[in-house]
């Protein structure tokens, strides 16, 4: 990574280019970063609208002298794939989780949600997830079952008793086909006020042009998640340096 880790003069400027509305990529080529640096920095120092170049500093003086007193770690971190650093694969599941929060999962669903969605073979038990993850096992169950009430996650019996949560390649189709049916049921309640407060009266205007707006919303949502469906049970050949087939190239990491 270009110059190490970020200096507090590097992370005022994102700051000042986060408040001026610009792209991660615009930060980070006046930064000479690669764009991956800034957006983590970012997503898990507060998001943009509450990212502070002060506290993101003395967030991350404050996690690197927890590594230094946890290190050598515990068996709780798991074993990466040859290649991965174990660093920013930890950094990158903070991101990923602050994401998932402020999209409106509570943190420890965000937190497991993660977990799971990184790990190779896509389930973990219960006891691994609380070794990973170090929190109580009660902590873990309820933050199953909120996933399970959700289809972001579901259960299957595993060796020796012991059940296996797991996320299906499914999980996102069904999220967005879940948003969809959010998406009708609110164009519906929006049409049932029409009625109630009177066609030509402002307020059933401006109902009707939101039941109307969200209906084309969540029907062009459905539409998109079935043609796009076959995607999430493609096995893409590793391409180095390249981009995928969905036209995304991986970005540099830091």
């Amino acid at each position: 990574m270009p110059g190490g880790r970020l200096t507090q003069q590097e992370r005022q400027q994102i700051a000042l280019g986060v408040a001026d509305g610009l792209a991660y990529a615009e930060i980070a080529r006046r930064l000479d970063r690669p764009t991956s640096t800034i957006t983590r920095e970012v997503m898990r120092n507060g998001g943009p609208s509450a990212y502070r170049a002060d506290l993101a500093h003395r967030a991350t003086e404050r996690r690197a002298h927890r590594r230094r007193q946890a290190a050598p770690r515990g068996p709780q971190t798991p074993e990466q794939a040859p290649g991965r650093d174990a660093e920013a694969v930890r950094e990158y599941e903070e991101v990923f989780t602050t994401l998932l929060m402020q999209q409106g999962l509570p943190k420890m669903m965000a937190r497991v949600l993660t977990c799971l969605l990184t790990t190779d073979a896509g389930s973990l038990t219960a006891s691994e997830l609380v070794q990973r993850l170090q929190v109580s096992p009660a902590s873990v169950s309820k933050a199953i079952a909120f996933l399970e009430s959700q289809g972001l996650a579901r259960r299957e019996p595993g060796e020796h008793r012991r059940e296996r949560y797991l996320v299906d390649n499914d999980v996102w189709y069904q999220s967005m086909i879940a948003a969809a049916r959010a998406h009708a049921q609110l164009a519906e309640t929006a049409r049932q006020g029409v009625g109630v407060l009177g066609p030509d009266t402002p307020a059933a205007v401006r109902l009707e042009n939101i039941a109307r707006f969200v209906a084309f919303v969540g029907e062009s949502i459905t539409r998109a998640a079935e043609q796009a469906r076959e995607i999430l049970h493609t096995d893409l050949p590793a391409k180095a340096g390249g981009s995928d087939d969905a036209g995304v190239t991986p970005e540099d990491d830091s």
